[in-house]
């Protein structure tokens, strides 16, 4: 593999790793050379087969993102099973849906503490190694909600607009440090995320009609994505939100 794409020797924290999008990360990841460490709720042990097949070390670190509370215990263990830290994914997100008029203060904390205060603390705990070592790559899972509104999911999109700006302060303060700081921004991915939108027949319909490529997204065609702004072919990219969506934000 081109040195550019390499990760041979890399560590990769990847949050929300046991399905979707996290899982196809991580993959794509270790096909690219690194090691994972799997970060769930729930243990990723699927994550954890399909990445020693490739050949890579894996680990499970059990957390549940909904708090800081495990922030640093997840830092520590990665370093204590895995021997380094390079890389982290911050995918690990929620949604609720229900319209702003009716939207509770439950649904608000929940989607935002997990989608960005724990994404904040979780970059800065990870930041403080990587800035340590002189080197590091910071993913950020986005959304097209960064861009634009939505309908009925006020807290998401609060969220998702706030990952952005993060992404790009952040990139700003670490930038001189060794450390690039993006996000990818999925389009409309078949997971379980997006289930009721599969299932709800106009929804879909209208959603399928407005992207180019004409369907939905597959969680794995994040994966190169995230082994470009994982390796060093990205090492000039700083603050950026690469939109990854079958063409609907060009439409």
């Amino acid at each position: 593999m081109s040195k550019m794409f390499d990760l041979s020797g890399k560590v990769a924290i990847v949050t929300g790793a046991n399905t979707g999008i996290g899982q196809a990360i991580a993959v794509a990841l270790a096909e690219a050379g690194a090691d994972i460490a799997a970060v769930g709720r729930t243990p990723a042990e699927d994550t954890v087969e399909k990445v020693r097949a490739l050949g890579r070390r894996a680990e499970i670190v059990s957390a549940d993102l909904s708090s800081i509370e495990p922030v640093q215990r997840v830092v520590d263990e990665t370093l204590e099973k895995l021997g380094g830290l390079h890389i982290l994914v911050n995918n690990a997100g929620i949604i609720r849906r229900a319209d702003s008029v009716d939207f509770t203060e439950a649904d608000w904390d929940a989607v935002v503490d997990t989608n960005l205060k724990s994404l904040f603390f979780l970059c800065q705990a990870a930041g403080r190694h990587m800035i340590g070592q002189g080197y590091g790559k910071i993913i950020n899972i986005a959304s097209l909600l960064t861009f634009q509104g939505g309908i009925r999911v006020p807290s998401y999109t609060a969220s998702k607009s706030g990952v952005g700006g993060l992404t790009k302060l952040l990139a700003n303060e670490w930038a001189t440090k060794g450390v690039t700081v993006n996000a990818i921004a999925p389009g409309y991915i078949a997971t379980n995320n997006t289930a009721a939108l599969q299932g709800d027949e106009t929804r879909n319909r209208q959603i399928l009609e407005r992207i180019p490529a004409g369907r939905w997204g597959e969680a794995s065609d994040l994966g190169g994505a995230a082994v470009f702004l994982a390796a060093p072919a990205s090492d000039y990219v700083q603050g950026h939100t690469l939109v990854v969506d079958g063409g609907w934000m060009g439409r």
